[in-house]
């Protein structure tokens, strides 16, 4: 457990509360354009200019004023520092692996690779060259999510029982496309969000069982449930992507003995709060408030990791992290185990 509280304290060190520090910009660029992220994240990385300077972006197409060019020629750009892996998912790690190799540092947007071996190859390797990853789960960096870490962290809800989470959509043609070619579905590409979050809370499963209920037979994995066993917690986990309503329902509850903490909808900073004795700002009892939330749900990580890149703090997830929460996922979207 104080193991664990000291990765949360490491999670607390946010980057909007730094400012993002100072100095000359750092040289960014994006390679790909195909993940569903992808336009979003250079969005992002733009709109930092104090930051970052986006050098170019190497795809099949473009974004109007970025320089479009092969992957070679980016990687070779001067003083280039970080690059962001927007690929589909079955191209994603052997790029992320080209670009470490290469000597930059990687933001990978979810969920990493298709396989474990290859993704844990890739983050053991950036992590044998003092290398960071950043995963892109945007979650850790919404304040709702920031202030569950910190109260967890700080023990407000006592020792944890039950995390209950859901993160659906309703999926259209194209979406069930794209899910249907993945072995894990929908709990693989879009639940790997509060997976991200659970493991951050607790820690690797000792078990995960998961379970598929299509609802058509098109072969798509379109409404499964995975549910992960620790010694003194269980959490469930959905993901319906047939959900009309999928977007506000959206959500994540922790208990503990005592107290809950629950964010609903997912991305909203909407927090109802039940604790059984006051805490900081916070009275007994229950109370339900809004937080204020970014207009772009990217730039936390694009300000974090501007700060790694700089050698101002290390990332809060380190690689033992995120080959924790990858084997997680896909064990939750029945593909291993």
């Amino acid at each position: 457990m104080m193991k664990r509280r000291a990765f949360l304290l490491a999670c607390g060190s946010t980057a909007f509360a730094a400012g993002g520090g100072g100095g000359a910009r750092l040289r960014i660029g994006q390679i790909g354009t195909e993940h569903a992220h992808a336009a979003g994240k250079m969005a992002a990385m733009r709109a930092l200019p104090e930051l970052w300077e986006v050098v170019g972006v190497a795809g099949e197409k473009g974004y109007e004023g970025v320089p479009l060019m092969t992957e070679a020629q980016l990687l070779g750009t001067a003083d280039l520092k970080a690059v962001a892996v927007e690929t589909r998912v079955e191209d994603s790690c052997a790029t992320a692996l080209r670009c470490i190799e290469a000597g930059k540092h990687v933001h990978l947007d979810k969920p990493g690779a298709l396989g474990h071996d290859e993704f844990k190859t890739m983050r053991l390797e950036a992590e044998k060259r003092g290398l960071t990853v950043q995963m892109g789960y945007m979650l850790r960096y919404n304040p709702a999510f920031e202030l569950l870490f910190q109260a967890v962290r700080e023990g407000w809800l006592g020792e944890i029982t039950e995390i209950d989470a859901a993160m659906g959509k309703l999926a259209d043609k194209g979406q069930r496309g794209v899910i249907g070619k993945l072995e894990g579905g929908g709990m693989f590409e879009l639940a790997c969000h509060v997976m991200d979050a659970v493991v951050t809370l607790l820690g690797k499963p000792a078990s995960v069982t998961g379970f598929s209920t299509p609802t058509r037979d098109d072969g798509v994995k379109d409404n499964q449930m995975a549910v992960l066993q620790y010694a003194k917690a269980t959490a469930v986990i959905r993901c319906n992507h047939t959900d009309p309503f999928g977007g506000p329902r959206r959500r994540f509850n922790v208990t503990g003995t005592e107290g809950t903490f629950e964010i609903l909808p997912l991305e909203s900073g909407k927090v109802n709060l039940s604790i059984t004795k006051a805490r900081g700002a916070y009275k007994k009892g229950t109370q339900s408030f809004q937080l204020e939330v970014p207009k772009d749900r990217y730039a936390g990580e694009f300000t974090d990791l501007a700060r790694v890149v700089r050698g101002e703090k290390k990332l809060a997830w380190d690689a033992a992290h995120d080959i924790a929460v990858h084997e997680t996922v896909l064990r939750a979207a029945g593909v291993w185990g």
